[in-house]
């Protein structure tokens, strides 16, 4: 799965690996991958898989989800799509479509294990990570527990890795209980974001 980082775009967006998987779910979709990334990015944006509204725009968080998350981060969408600085890439690239009682389904485990290694051999300059959601944190961290994991953030952070809570309003409780996110948390995650992009 190695070479040349848009000839792999370009495959895994013609990926149909979930198609059976897809037109048996409550949703009966088609893929389509939502891929959104380039060599020279330095900061990855790790999430999870799109929801129904990033598969109908083809674009990452084009969602309330998305929001929240550039509100974490202060940045502007012009900013958070430039594909040369920041690489939105989810454990799925695409909507895993809903259950039979309108939940999300998870990501599809294949997806990861088919094209993150060579995405990731792809995005050398990265310098940041934001582990965005449970489905990320294990894969990258190989933690499982999300509250702990992002409460302990000055140890991941150290090296370049944030883990953050996915920024859905599901969440909003979450956030609640945890008023050190925004007090302690996001104002570092911050800096580090512009931090990195000011050094370009």
């Amino acid at each position: 799965m190695q070479g040349d980082p848009a000839d792999l775009g370009s495959r895994i967006s013609g990926c149909q690996l979930c198609a059976a998987d897809f037109a048996r779910t409550a949703t009966a979709h088609a893929p389509r991958p939502v891929v959104w990334f380039g060599p020279d990015a330095r900061i990855l944006i790790a999430g999870q898989a799109p929801g129904a509204r990033v598969h109908a725009s083809g674009r990452p968080f084009t969602d309330p989800s998305g929001d929240r998350l550039r509100d974490w981060l202060q940045l502007d969408a012009a900013t958070f799509y430039d594909r040369s600085r920041i690489a939105i890439v989810p454990m799925a690239f695409c909507f895993p479509g809903y259950d039979t009682k309108g939940a999300d389904l998870p990501p599809p485990a294949r997806c990861a294990a088919t094209w993150r290694d060579a995405v990731m051999a792809a995005l050398p300059q990265v310098r940041l990570t934001l582990l965005v959601g449970g489905a990320a944190i294990r894969w990258h961290l190989g933690e499982r527990n999300v509250t702990q994991t992002v409460a302990g953030w000055r140890g991941p952070a150290a090296r370049g890795i944030f883990p953050l809570p996915h920024p859905s309003w599901r969440n909003t409780g979450w956030l609640a209980r945890n008023p050190w996110f925004g007090a302690e948390l996001l104002p570092d995650l911050r800096a580090a974001v512009h931090a990195v992009l000011e050094a370009e």
